[in-house]
């Protein structure tokens, strides 16, 4: 693995976000009554960050996103997809050096599902988790250089979620 590939792929999680920005009729971006960005595209710092605490949080974010979602397509829809497809990213790319990431598929209606997922994230191989951890900070951190370059005015107001 190449680490200008991280930056490809990066590049690529960024810009389907933003192809996912909602705008109005003015092409403005739309804002809520308390002026935050509806837009997947803050996530970029947030999963920057949350990559400190560990694995098994970086992976539920997804869900959490997800559950929040009343339409499909909606603010939290959009959030949501970015963290997963992040995050299948990751499998791919961990895959492709040997080390493998469980992706099981989960249900939010099945706590069961999720527990099981949680619980093969903290069974991986302390190394195999630094390693991963390492890889997922150099990928957000190359997710945070392509949002900066490709915002555009509004597309990164607060955004409390």
């Amino acid at each position: 693995m190449r680490l200008h590939n991280l930056d490809q792929i990066a590049q690529k999680l960024v810009l389907g976000a933003k192809e996912r920005v909602v705008l109005d009729r003015n092409g403005e971006v739309v804002l809520d009554q308390n002026r935050r960005s509806k837009n997947a595209l803050n996530q970029s710092f947030k999963m920057r960050e949350a990559v400190a605490y560990g694995l098994e949080r970086f992976w539920g974010e997804h869900l959490r996103l997800k559950d929040k979602s009343k339409d499909s397509g909606d603010e939290f829809d959009r959030k949501s997809q970015y963290w997963k497809e992040t995050w299948d990213d990751l499998v791919t790319v961990m895959k492709l050096t040997g080390v493998t990431i469980p992706n099981n598929q989960v249900n939010l209606s099945r706590p069961d599902t999720v527990k099981a997922m949680a619980q093969e994230l903290w069974k991986l191989d302390v190394k195999d988790q630094r390693i991963i951890l390492a890889v997922l900070t150099q990928l957000c951190d190359c997710i945070v250089w392509w949002t900066q370059r490709y915002k555009g005015p509004g597309d990164l107001t607060v955004d409390d979620e």
